[in-house]
């Protein structure tokens, strides 16, 4: 059993057994009197106290864990044996005489160099981590943030999440030079760019000496090739999940300023959005929620991009973390919700359905249908939403009308005329369905002979858009002699049945009579040419074995080429 000791070694508190901590002291000391005469020697043993709590912290796996002889022995390891800087060597007599084999290389990481900085540090940290010139860095930002606003966005994304370099660790760090003793002492002796390239060069001299000297096998060497290009390929992957992240980011806010500025500004585009809207969530509202639900997904997919290509990037923290999935269930459950009650309230259909006597038509009269226009106050159109259009009338009051009328003609089970209309529409249950279809204003009239059908329907406002229709079926006794206006063959329906197997765009303008079979029969249509008066004017072309036999044929005469073995024959004849 051990007795443990507290101390507060930079700042931090560790739990150390007292072995440890004789061990520790002992170094600690040790090294203070190498650079007892050394200028500026506080700084040094400082960087170097700092250095070995982050080290001891990197070796903790909680808070309450005791650090052992063991751990001291490999922070000595990392940072360098005492001799190595002059020292007594007394106090070291339980340490084996061969020098231990470090295990740790230098590693490089990204920080903010705030020494050579600008604005925040961040592109003269990138300099030395990807080893671009600073100056082609900055340029980069610059024209990413003009000509896409992504510039912008990464720096202060940079500028938040990556720490800067300010301890002397941190700042060799930043150069990939390893944090030792050694190190430390010539940074703080030196300045920090020197020792830079200094280490630079010792790394580079050890790498040749290690490739001339065939230390390093094939298969080593072929793994470190495949290595890179993984490196590379996740760095690329790195960059095209930060695009992507940041690309969407930027296009949801502008387009959530954009719905919230419209809102305030009550710009028209909110009535239509009401028109369809039976959720009663405004505009922003979900708009904001609809940020959250894709924002927050891409927000990560960012910065799972910055962490690939940033080893060492500052964690946003647990609590950041699931409020950020917090919000995003909220919003995601929201928005289901919110889709739910809008898409259930297309889900059923209602019908109102009005069937009244026209006057009587006698047989000498013939009944012509046309189309009404009068009512449209097309100068006040605003928008067309799912073929309802939101229009004004000349006092100023919003009213929603629409086209969708159609009509067809069917013959009657009597001996008078009928006319039947059928107002349809959507809602989230029957009765609202039922009842929208009631409000539809839909009018018709007769002058004389002629049968006038509005060409439009119209509702109120707060019956919202749902699909409201108008369909109508015109019943005309047997024998009943109509024409239907060439402008209103195209509010006609596809039921019209007629002998001439027209389409109802080819209906207007002809004169019709019913016929028992509740066919319409064409009274002023030309004839119909039999197959076998067409097949006598009608050209041919004959092609075979034998040869090729061309057939023209006008009204009074044909002409015969037929070109065969035996040569070319020309023919004319009378029909």
């Amino acid at each position: 059993m051990n007795k443990t000791v507290n101390i507060n070694l930079a700042n931090t508190f560790f739990h150390i057994d007292e072995v440890a901590y004789n061990k520790l002291r002992q170094y600690i000391e040790a090294v203070r009197r190498s650079f007892a005469n050394t200028s500026g020697s506080d700084e040094i043993i400082s960087d170097i106290e700092t250095r070995i709590a982050e080290l001891f912290s990197e070796k903790m796996e909680h808070d309450r864990q005791v650090i052992t002889l063991k751990e001291v022995e490999a922070v000595i390891d990392v940072m360098g044996q005492p001799e190595d800087y002059m020292v007594d060597e007394d106090i070291f007599e339980d340490e084996p005489q061969p020098k231990r084999q470090r295990t740790q290389g230098p590693v490089k990481k990204l920080y903010r160099d705030t020494e050579t900085k600008y604005i925040g540090g961040v592109c003269a940290g990138m300099e030395h981590y990807f080893g671009f010139d600073v100056l082609w860095i900055r340029i980069i930002f610059i024209l990413l943030a003009v000509f896409t606003g992504f510039g912008f966005i990464a720096y202060i994304l940079l500028w938040i999440l990556v720490p800067e370099a300010v301890t002397t660790s941190q700042k060799l760090h930043m150069s990939g030079e390893a944090v030792n003793i050694s190190n430390i002492e010539k940074k703080v002796r030196e300045g920090f760019d020197d020792v830079a390239d200094k280490v630079k060069n010792v790394d580079y001299d050890k790498m040749g000496n290690k490739i001339k000297s065939g230390s390093a096998s094939f298969f080593d060497t072929l793994g470190s090739i495949i290595m890179f290009f993984l490196k590379v390929f996740g760095k690329f992957i790195g960059i095209l999940l930060i695009i992507i992240g940041a690309s969407t980011l930027i296009g949801l806010a502008v387009g959530l300023i954009s719905a919230g500025l419209l809102d305030l500004s009550g710009f028209p585009g909110e009535e239509v959005f009401d028109l369809v809207n039976s959720t009663g969530a405004p505009i922003w509202l979900v708009s904001i929620l609809a940020f959250f639900a894709i924002g927050i997904p891409f927000f990560f997919v960012l910065y799972l991009g910055m962490k690939i290509l940033v080893s060492n990037l500052k964690s946003i923290g647990n609590i950041a973390k699931f409020s950020l999935l917090g919000l995003w269930l909220i919003a995601v459950i929201t928005l289901a919700a919110l889709s739910f009650k809008q898409a259930t309230s297309f889900m059923h259909h209602g019908t109102t359905i009005v069937r009244e006597t026209l006057p009587e038509i006698t047989a000498t009269d013939t009944l012509l249908i046309q189309i009404n226009d009068e009512g449209y106050h097309t100068d006040n159109i605003d928008f067309n939403v799912a073929d309802m259009r939101l229009a004004y009338d000349n006092d100023g009051k919003a009213y929603l009308y629409s086209e969708d009328v159609r009509f067809d003609i069917e013959p009657s089970k009597d001996d008078q005329a009928h006319i039947k209309i059928s107002k349809e529409a959507l809602g989230s249950h029957y009765n609202d369905a039922k009842n929208r279809s009631s409000n539809i204003d839909y009018n018709y009239r007769m002058d004389g002979n002629t049968l006038w059908l509005d060409g439009f329907l119209s509702t109120d406002k707060k019956n919202l858009a749902r699909d409201q229709e108008v369909r109508i079926k015109v019943e005309v006794p047997t024998g009943t002699l109509l024409t239907v206006h060439e402008d209103a063959d195209s509010h006609m329906g596809w039921g019209t049945q007629n002998d001439q197997n027209f389409s109802k765009y080819d209906m207007g303008g002809h004169l019709w009579k019913m016929d028992a079979s509740g066919e319409l029969i064409c009274q002023d249509c030309p004839e119909t040419v039999t197959k076998e008066e067409d097949s006598r004017h009608s050209n041919s072309i004959k092609m075979d074995a034998d040869g090729i036999d061309i057939d023209l044929k006008g009204e009074k005469d044909s002409l015969r080429l037929k070109i065969d073995a035996d040569g070319i024959e020309l023919k004319a004849s009378d029909n």
